[in-house]
């Protein structure tokens, strides 16, 4: 960025002036206004200066993927290592509401711990990967790629790869978002994390980012009324009869900002039949995102569907019956927003109290002859405060009121701890 010429023209125009002070210029409105819009030309440089070293230290991202999953496209050759964590305190409400009768148990969780580990062959090839271990004991990979650069604007991706959809599935490091939970948006519809093998390409340009995959689809026969977090096949073994193809595009010109959407494509019956009919059980998932960083404020929008065709098979070939059954179409959305109250009192910590508004249905319709449960109609609205010592550590403390169709929504307080690097 340049703002040199600002400093010429502005210092010009004052030694222009009459007298050479700036009480004379004070007569020539001219002068005044042409000095007003350099000083604001100024102040925009400035701030886009400022704006771009925030979110290059705190929610720095390279082909998608999180400041910590970034780490072996900064190097220059060899070996990169990064990683994140998170533990979590959820107690929950004594209150039930009329319809549970049921008393939920306050838990204390080591919720993840994960290692990136890299290498960079030379400036065209890479390998980036994730391991992870849930709940101290279960040990997972993540992703696991390789990526060459065709060009500097294209490149091809292969191996086990997160689906680019929504905005917690690739950037899922807990500094990078507010809220102590990850949306249950992003969790039931875009089924964070979601990763599936496949192949794909890559690239952009200052303005435009994108991503598009071919991997194997999800495996059906385990979604179910509650979403399709149950079909994710997360590499293992996976049913590849069916395909699906996955596509992402961003618009990232200004620093700050992701506006774009993503969408995904597939059958899911992977080979399966019901009584000699081929049955394909296609979905479509979908998103429209936001996602801004500007002067203190985080802001995010989001909205999620999906469409289940043949829904109807699908639950005979599942067993579905009732109101357990897939939905035919799902859909849910949230606004998010938070602010740094120290932002203006020059210190390195950031404090933002934030809100979240979430609405969800996984049974928005349903195939004839199944009922909705209206427990998967619901509302979360989460109230809560994130302090960053440094940009790279969280703590996080919410409280979520939960409420639905069927009157069972228990509230809770949470409170996380979070870290990368």
């Amino acid at each position: 960025m340049k703002i040199g010429p600002v400093f010429v023209a502005l210092a010009s125009t004052t030694l222009m002036a009459p007298g050479g002070t700036l009480s004379a210029q004070a007569t020539d409105s001219a002068r005044i206004a042409q000095l007003e819009r350099q000083m604001e030309a100024l102040s925009r440089e400035l701030e886009r200066i400022s704006l771009g070293g925030d979110v290059v230290q705190a929610d720095s991202s390279v082909q998608g993927l999180g400041p910590a999953a970034s780490r072996v496209y900064r190097v220059s050759d060899g070996v990169s290592v990064g990683g994140y964590g998170e533990l979590l305190y959820e107690r929950f409400s004594d209150e039930t509401q009329a319809g549970n009768t049921s008393a939920a148990l306050d838990r204390f969780d080591a919720l993840r711990a994960i290692l990136y580990v890299g290498y960079k062959f030379n400036d065209r090839l890479l390998f980036n990967s994730e391991i992870e271990v849930e709940h101290a004991e279960e040990i997972a990979l993540e992703f696991a790629y390789l990526d060459y650069n065709l060009t500097d604007n294209l490149g091809i991706r292969a191996g086990l790869l997160l689906a680019p959809l929504g905005l917690v599935n690739e950037l899922h490091e807990p500094p990078v978002f507010l809220g102590t939970e990850r949306s249950v948006t992003e969790s039931r519809i875009i089924p964070t994390t979601w990763r599936e093998n496949g192949i794909g390409l890559f690239g952009g340009t200052d303005a435009f980012a994108w991503r598009a995959y071919v991997m194997n689809s999800f495996d059906g026969s385990g979604f179910a009324g509650a979403g399709l977090r149950g079909g994710r096949q997360k590499g293992s073994r996976a049913l590849a009869e069916d395909l699906g193809v996955a596509a992402r595009l961003d618009y990232v010109g200004s620093p700050g900002l992701i506006l774009g959407a993503s969408a995904y494509g597939g059958e899911t019956t992977q080979g399966q039949q019901l009584v000699g009919e081929d049955v394909g059980g296609r979905i479509w998932v979908w998103d429209l995102h936001m996602d801004l960083d500007l002067r203190g404020w985080d802001l995010r929008v989001l909205v999620a569907g999906a469409q289940v065709d043949e829904a109807d098979e699908l639950n005979q070939l599942n067993g579905l019956t009732g109101a357990s059954g897939v939905g035919s179409a799902m859909l849910g959305w949230y606004l998010e927003g938070g602010y740094d109250v120290l932002r203006s009192v020059g210190t390195p910590h950031q404090l933002l109290p934030y809100v979240r508004y979430e609405r969800v249905d996984t049974q928005r319709d349903v195939a004839a002859g199944y009922s909705a449960d209206p427990a998967n109609d619901l509302t979360v609205t989460s109230l809560g405060v994130a302090w960053k010592p440094v940009p790279q550590v969280v703590g996080k403390l919410g409280y979520q009121l939960h409420s639905n169709q069927a009157d069972t929504g228990v509230n809770q307080l949470n409170i996380q701890m979070g870290w990368l690097f």
